[in-house]
């Protein structure tokens, strides 16, 4: 385990933090990754690389950094199935876990700000920082939960009109940038509070990949617990480098995933020919995504940045 200290009068009052990240081949990215953790928490970490497979060397590597565990998790099982593995294994004694993708960054402070709003927001299961894309614009990580028609207008709109109704009220663009409650989190950095994460039996592995945070935030509140946006807490995301390598397959792992969680909401007898005409609405989106980087790139960012 390893320990950050630093001249902020919080320093050594944090219990130990879990970290968990899951590796796929992540490069360069993981050390950074690594690199930031210090300067983000105060407190002694655990962390865990949860890895499904990885063939660079990269995990190798970063295993003989003091307080870093490589689990290998036996194949590429998904975010969700690594994410769970890797939390089952993080010291007990930790109340907080975060589970991150390795390429992100996080800010200084950014770790001990999200601590900190968890202890003020007792009913708060999971957390989520801001989140930067690598040019400074705020990504819409606090969303609404979707339904049928409110996915239908993001999706069918986003990529031509990005200020469609739909896709605004999807990414609750017009609530602001303040500390608040949120349908679900970007799973890219959640801060999970482990009796909330452990109450629901952590993220649902049906979902190999995208909307296991989705379902996440949903079980969450079905649980009692709340889903707290915390902006004052920053973290920038590289993007996609897992993803990026497999186009076509993810694209089409997004798009079952999107069908399983919308599919999920309508399982009655009755509701058959909503779910079919769901699969094949989904199943030509995916087909026309793949084919068309605009299309499968959705809608565009709307530019917004942080306060300086």
């Amino acid at each position: 385990m390893s320990e950050h200290r630093g001249d902020d009068p919080r320093s050594g009052t944090e219990g130990i933090l879990g970290v968990v990240v899951v590796t796929y081949s992540p490069g360069e990215t993981l050390a950074s990754f690594l690199d930031s953790v210090g300067p983000a928490y105060q407190g002694p970490t655990d962390i865990v690389l949860a890895d499904n497979g990885s063939t660079d060397g990269s995990v190798e590597e970063a295993q003989h950094r003091e307080g870093v565990r490589l689990l290998r998790t036996g194949g590429n099982l998904g975010f969700g199935s690594g994410a769970n593995r890797g939390a089952a294994v993080v010291d007990r004694s930790a109340e907080f876990v975060l589970i991150a993708n390795p390429d992100v960054v996080l800010h200084p402070g950014s770790l001990d700000v999200l601590v900190a709003a968890a202890h003020r927001h007792p009913t708060a299961g999971v957390l989520g920082p801001a989140i930067l894309t690598p040019d400074g614009v705020l990504y819409p990580s606090a969303r609404r939960l979707p339904t049928i028609w409110l996915g239908a207008g993001h999706a069918v709109l986003g990529w031509i009109w990005p200020k469609n109704p739909w896709t605004r009220q999807y990414r609750a663009e017009n609530n602001g940038v303040h500390e608040r409650a949120a349908g679900w989190l970007s799973g890219s950095c959640l801060l999970l509070r482990r009796k909330a994460f452990d109450q629901i039996d952590g993220f649902d592995e049906h979902y190999f990949m995208y909307f296991e945070d989705v379902d996440l935030g949903a079980r969450m509140q079905q649980h009692g617990w709340e889903n707290l946006y915390v902006p004052d807490a920053v973290v920038t995301h590289i993007g996609g480098h897992a993803a990026e390598r497999q186009g076509a397959t993810m694209i089409a792992e997004h798009h079952r995933s999107a069908y399983r969680y919308l599919a999920g909401g309508h399982p009655g007898v009755w509701q058959f020919p909503v779910r079919a005409v769901l699969r094949v609405a989904l199943g030509l989106r995916a087909a026309i995504a793949t084919r068309s980087g605009r299309v499968s790139g959705g809608a565009k960012l709307d530019g917004r940045r942080l306060p300086s």
